[in-house]
């Protein structure tokens, strides 16, 4: 119908024109004014198409009105200006100030196109897709994703848009530039810590699934009692809680609040665990050669469990007095601390020995799920000589290297020793006091790593002094 009306309105056009072409052409040819009429027709042309020529060559390049408003579609490239242009470029800090790096987790329904409609109504809000993983479950499949959004879109903005394209139990946080490396890369890089120093299993096993607490749960408590609920060789998993064998033995926990953990999460883990159960004890051998003011020559290393003869023999020597303020509890278990302390899957251990090869120092950093405690013992003969100072910056560095946030340490509010050592670090220090116990917390997010490397293997120097007191 639509066709036939436009026909009908064309034709009637067409004899309309006809018309008036006879009617000028008799009124020419048979007119008495008819030469002069068709004289000035064409001067009228002539004119009509010099102001036409002029109009178009004064307002061809000038600037679209500042109204226009963007259509969404792009310029072609013959469009496109090729030269320098006049505007500044954007910089890449004006960039990322305008948009922002979110981590979302989404499940959708195990159907054709419900991918691509999730992905089209983030395509919507100008959000983009920079990697995507899925973890198919019977339910349906989650859908992890990198995005980079506008930087005025909330986290509560962009979860509704994923829930009105379909998506369900939707979790989202803060990203930064770490996470844009592929998710390959970054296991095989955890993977390579791991082999190189069982301390960083609890730190590979943390980056891997994010926010979480981990906790290692050895087969026999140092307290005596039960030891955890068996777990079967490749380990469990329920929810929100991943259960699996240590290496040595015990239970090795990780749980968050959410989101759940899907099975490709599951066997990462596991496959980190055996690759550590595989390669077995291991510690890096690597050494400092410190000199001490008066001359004594000190070496900073790691400890491992092969080093409990030499740290009891140390708990000998101290006075009850220097032990009461380490251990915080009866003289007399203070030797059934030191298995759990020098195990490197609690954390990471720094013994300071003599030219003899007798320790008269320990330093220990201590993952304890999501924080993570700093503590010292020197023997009473070697305190004041700054052993302690420089175990404790050691130490802090280590925990800058590991990601943590801050370490804290336990103590006696008459342990003025710990609280000049923690002073001394030059960071921001919390302080919280019960009764007789001190807990000084250091805040580590300003901190500059300035890595010494007794601890990852290789590396030697000689004279170095002690610079702390």
């Amino acid at each position: 119908m639509h066709h036939w009306r436009r026909d009908v309105v064309e034709l009637a056009a067409l004899f309309t024109a006809v018309a008036v072409a006879d009617g000028v052409a008799n009124l020419i040819g048979h007119g008495p004014d008819g030469p002069a009429l068709l004289v000035i027709s064409a001067v009228m042309l002539v004119a009509t198409a010099g102001f036409h020529v002029w109009w178009t060559r004064r307002h061809g390049h000038a600037p679209p009105p500042p109204d226009d408003t963007d259509t969404g579609a792009r310029s072609s490239a013959a469009e496109r200006p090729t030269g320098p242009s006049d505007e500044p470029a954007a910089t890449p800090d004006a960039a990322a100030r305008a948009s922002a790096l979110w981590r979302m987790r989404t499940t959708v329904k195990e159907e054709p196109g419900s991918l691509a409609a999730l992905c089209t109504e983030l395509a919507h809000r100008r959000i983009d897709i920079l990697s995507l993983q899925t973890h198919p479950l019977a339910q349906g499949t989650v859908d992890e994703f990198l995005l980079r959004a506008p930087g005025e879109l909330t986290a509560a903005e962009i979860s509704r848009t994923a829930s009105l394209a379909g998506g369900a139990h939707t979790w989202i946080e803060r990203a930064d530039a770490h996470d844009l490396v592929d998710a390959p890369t970054r296991i095989l890089g955890l993977a390579a810590r791991t082999a190189l120093d069982p301390a960083e299993l609890p730190l590979a096993l943390r980056q891997l699934l994010g926010r979480c607490t981990i906790r290692s749960l050895p087969a026999t408590p140092v307290g005596g009692g039960p030891g955890p609920e068996e777990v079967p060789v490749g380990g469990t998993f329920e929810d929100t809680v991943l259960r699996l064998r240590a290496p040595e033995g015990g239970v090795i926990t990780v749980e968050r609040p959410y989101p759940p953990f899907t099975p490709s999460e599951f066997a990462r883990a596991r496959a980190l665990v055996e690759l550590d159960t595989r390669l077995g004890p291991r510690i890096p051998r690597g050494q400092d050669v410190l000199t001490l003011p008066e001359g004594n020559a000190i070496t900073v290393r790691r400890a491992d469990p092969g080093d409990v003869e030499a740290a009891k023999a140390m708990h000998e020597r101290c006075s009850s007095h220097t032990l009461g303020l380490r251990y915080h509890g009866p003289v007399g278990d203070a030797d059934r601390y030191l298995n759990h302390l020098l195990s490197p899957r609690f954390g990471r251990t720094l013994a300071a020995q003599t030219a003899s090869g007798r320790i008269v120092g320990l330093g220990h950093l201590l993952w304890d799920g999501n924080e993570t405690e700093v503590a010292l013992l020197v023997e009473d003969q070697w305190q004041r000589r700054g052993i302690g100072a420089e175990l404790l910056g050691r130490l802090v560095e280590m925990a800058v290297e590991a990601g943590c946030e801050n370490v804290y340490a336990v103590t006696q509010a008459s342990n003025t020793g710990m609280v000049a050592a923690m002073r001394g670090l030059g960071l921001p220090l919390d302080y919280q006091v019960e009764g007789g116990t001190l807990v000084v917390t250091a805040r580590l997010d300003a901190t500059p790593v300035v890595s010494r490397l007794p601890y990852d293997g290789g590396q030697e120097r000689f004279g170095v002094p002690l610079g702390r007191d």
